[in-house]
């Protein structure tokens, strides 16, 4: 019975969210946009989770894991039935391709990366400010990166419309934390790795990395490219950051 209200509460509390943020959407468009972004996604992810732990321990997190599914499959019903199903959609495309179960399981089995991504952007509230301060590194609008926009994408329903708006914010945080971490790298550690596949790899996220001293050097040689890059005049930025170029 605690089960069952526990998982009616957020159940309810997530449709009430729903409705606050269409409302808020109707209202302002800065609620898709960091700081404010960062409170919606979290209304719908981990919010639940700790209001689960709350009211009733590990098996409040699995009512509000329930509910959650509940209400994703709820959303996505109600928003089809609203705003029509349109001709094609990535859902079906997808389906065709892998199969409908695998499709669906697939990316439910993404959904447990949340946390991961959730640390990932606590990280940059919290830790990277005092390190930019520290490191005189640059700082960030996280609400260039952090955003959502894609629900003005024309033809996004249902399903569509719910996973799209998760890669959007994941994708955002993602790449604010990578241009993050290019500055740490680049300022601290400019030495390219003896392994030759991984400097091959690592190039897509470190720019960087082909001006970097070679493996087979010195430590005087990385203190040489380090002095070519950094003069303490300006931001310790990575090497190809826009604050860099004319």
């Amino acid at each position: 019975m605690s089960f069952a209200i526990v998982f009616l509460c957020i159940l309810g509390g997530l449709v009430a969210a729903a409705l606050f943020t269409r409302l808020a959407f109707a209202m302002t468009e800065r609620i898709a946009r960091a700081p404010w972004v960062d409170l919606f996604v979290s209304f719908f992810t981990w919010a639940p989770w700790a209001a689960g732990w709350f009211l009733e321990g590990w098996a409040g997190v699995g009512a509000a894991v329930l509910a959650q599914i509940v209400f994703l499959h709820l959303f996505c019903a109600v928003d089809r039935a609203l705003r029509g199903k349109p001709g094609p959609t990535l859902e079906g495309a997808q389906a065709r391709v892998l199969g409908w179960w695998r499709n669906q399981l697939c990316l439910l089995v993404q959904t447990p990366a949340i946390p991961v991504f959730w640390m990932i952007r606590i990280a940059e509230i919290v830790l990277y400010p005092p390190i930019a301060w520290l490191g005189k590194l640059p700082t960030y609008n996280s609400s260039e990166w952090v955003n959502l926009s894609r629900h003005k994408f024309d033809g996004l329903v249902g399903h569509d419309l719910l996973w799209c708006w998760y890669c959007d914010w994941m994708t955002g945080l993602w790449a604010l934390g990578s241009d993050m971490l290019r500055n740490i790298e680049s300022f601290w550690c400019p030495i390219r790795f003896c392994d030759d596949c991984k400097c091959r790899n690592a190039c897509i996220d470190f720019p960087d990395l082909a001006k970097w001293a070679p493996a087979d050097g010195s430590v005087a040689d990385a203190v040489r490219v380090f002095d070519e890059h950094y003069d303490g005049k300006r931001k310790n930025s990575w090497w190809g950051h826009p604050d860099r170029r004319p």
